[in-house]
């Protein structure tokens, strides 16, 4: 018997817990998860020293997942049946984590699981949206179908989130580079302006240049403790950003922070219709597509909203009238949930906003990449006229005083 750390979701109350079971491999000890009325999220064995570095070489793009969900529709349109469709995608799977995924999947189909089931063992590669879409195309006999929208879902997604990142690198690599070269001023030309006064009687450096002077010997002398910090920083400060305050706070910072928190509220929008439509229209109840959906917008302010409007849903309250007063919701998505469910058409109207947001998702990009441009430059600027006074100004006086004399 092995122990097992899980975290997993209280399928009564909806709260996250996290704990330790005893089993003999990681799928029995996600059955007994289940059986004690969790929805396992990750499990792993206790005390692997090499979790993380498993986590990364193991881990699934969702690029794979998207090819596993079109190919797989595609077969079973075709009318292959399940198991052989599945093993014609492992075969020509190049991701050889999902393959070892895939196959454990087949030998649980063959053992009379059914597929949502036999996914549901793999939190680590199936979440919760792409498993209740399964177990809805498969109680509805529209798999194929179920599975074509996972995969339009999956790459609506994974596009926005190849835009948010890509709007970051510009910004990144202009810092990084900032940081390098006023970083080298300081350590390597700074100290050469005061070898040229320390021989001159009388001659006083300006205050930048003491200033500056004063931040390279402390950090010539003192690198290695410069490093530490930001290392351990960087660590006890992401520890910290999992933890629940520190995901409270970041999650409130992506919400409100300038120039980003427009971006973000629209990019949640954009995904919480994108998967509440796909949930829909694959059959998944409202209940359960307010819940699936707030977990899959990943801020957990977002998901406490989508909570309260379950809770007022249950009460007899409309979906739209239960997001009027959400802070976290944009506004528009409400009126237009309004029509939606007036009219009987909340499918296409959730599309609708989804389609809506995207677009909005990419102007946000293009006016957040032309804010950073100027204000980079203008901090660019900044640091660099402060070296360059601290290098010009001894030089300027030194000659200064050799014209006097």
């Amino acid at each position: 018997m092995q122990t097992y750390e899980y975290t997993a979701r209280n399928t009564a109350t909806g709260q996250k817990v996290k704990s330790q079971v005893q089993a003999e491999n990681e799928q029995t000890a996600a059955k007994l998860i289940r059986d004690q009325g969790f929805s396992p999220l990750e499990v792993r064995l206790q005390g692997s020293s090499t979790e993380g570095l498993k986590r990364f070489t193991n881990r699934i793009r969702a690029k794979d997942k998207i090819l596993f969900s079109r190919q797989l529709s595609t077969l079973i349109n075709a009318g292959l049946p399940l198991i052989q469709s599945l093993r014609n995608v492992s075969a020509q799977t190049q991701s050889k984590p999902l393959k070892v995924v895939i196959d454990q999947v087949i030998s649980d189909v063959e053992g009379g699981a059914a597929l949502s089931a036999a996914l549901s063992r793999h939190p680590e590669a199936f979440n919760r949206v792409f498993i209740s879409m399964v177990a809805a195309g498969e109680s509805s006999g529209t798999l194929d179908k179920s599975l074509e929208r996972l995969a339009n879902q999956q790459e609506k997604d994974a596009e926005i989130i190849s835009k948010v990142r890509g709007a970051m690198i510009y910004p990144a690599v202009v810092i990084t580079v900032m940081i390098a070269v006023v970083g080298f001023m300081i350590v390597k030309v700074l100290p050469q302006v005061e070898v040229m006064y320390r021989d001159l009687p009388g001659a006083s450096l300006p205050l930048v240049t003491r200033m500056l002077l004063a931040v390279s010997h402390f950090t010539s002398r003192f690198w290695w403790v410069i490093g530490l910090v930001l290392i351990a920083g960087a660590f006890f400060g992401s520890r910290w950003a999992r933890t629940g305050p520190g995901r409270e706070f970041v999650d409130r910072a992506k919400l409100r922070m300038w120039p980003i928190g427009q971006l973000f509220q629209k990019m949640y929008m954009a995904r919480f219709a994108r998967t509440g439509a796909t949930l829909v229209g694959s059959g998944v109840p409202l209940l359960q597509m307010l819940d699936i959906t707030g977990e899959a917008i990943n801020n957990v302010h977002v998901e406490a909203a989508l909570r309260r409007a379950a809770e007022k849903v249950k009460g007899g309250k409309a979906l739209f009238d239960s997001l009027q007063s959400e802070e976290a919701f944009l506004q528009l998505v409400p009126n237009m949930l309004r029509i939606g469910e007036q009219s009987g058409a909340i499918e296409a109207m959730m599309e609708k906003i989804a389609d809506y947001y995207e677009r909005e998702v990419d102007t946000a990009i293009r006016n957040i990449s032309s804010i950073i441009e100027p204000v980079l430059m203008v901090i660019l600027g900044v640091f660099a006229f402060i070296i360059v006074a601290a290098v010009l100004l001894p030089i300027y006086s030194l000659a200064g005083q050799t014209i006097i004399r």
